[in-house]
């Protein structure tokens, strides 16, 4: 796997240090209040977990799973909702932790779904942010770390299912996704 990738962008230390940071931030943002942390399945596993340890705050923990990438390297435009959240988020504060946020709109849909389902205040945490891939108005409010306009993986960012364990988050090679 590791042949595969162009360059590391991100280390294991560097990831570790953004989960440290954002942790600290949102212990202090949500002192006091209990908020439904809610993990986009599968890409924000890893950081939500990382994140949520760095936490000193109750949280309750949820997922949601939405595609709008089907295993490709770009956003098909469609999203789809492929599991729902579990609990009744009426009157909760929601921390949305995503891998990435690019196109924005798999942020805007689920974003509008806890809107419509009467949501206290929604929040978004983001490992990557890439605003240059941005096609909807979308807006994190909690980022580990700004991506340039390439196709990355690892970390839980993936190319059809794998690199997801990569502990980094690195360049995929264009021969890679190019010759399949």
């Amino acid at each position: 796997m590791n042949d595969d990738i162009e360059r590391v962008l991100y280390s294991q230390t560097d990831i570790a240090d953004a989960c440290a940071r954002l942790g600290k931030q949102l212990s202090g943002d949500y002192e006091g209040k209990v908020p439904v942390v809610l993990s986009v399945l599968s890409g924000a596993v890893f950081f939500t977990t990382d994140v949520m340890r760095q936490m000193n705050t109750y949280t309750q923990l949820d997922f949601i799973d939405v595609s709008s990438y089907h295993g490709g390297t770009k956003s098909s435009g469609e999203v789809q909702l492929v599991t729902d959240i579990s609990r009744d988020v009426s009157g909760r504060d929601v921390l949305i932790i995503e891998d990435i946020v690019d196109t924005g709109r798999t942020l805007k849909f689920i974003i509008d779904l806890l809107k419509d389902r009467h949501a206290k205040s929604v929040k978004v945490c983001t490992l990557l942010d890439k605003p240059t891939g941005r096609v909807l108005e979308a807006k994190a409010d909690y980022v580990g770390f700004v991506v340039p306009n390439e196709f990355v993986v690892g970390y839980g960012l993936d190319y059809k299912g794998e690199y997801r364990n990569l502990p980094y988050v690195g360049v995929l090679k264009p021969k890679i996704y190019m010759d399949k």
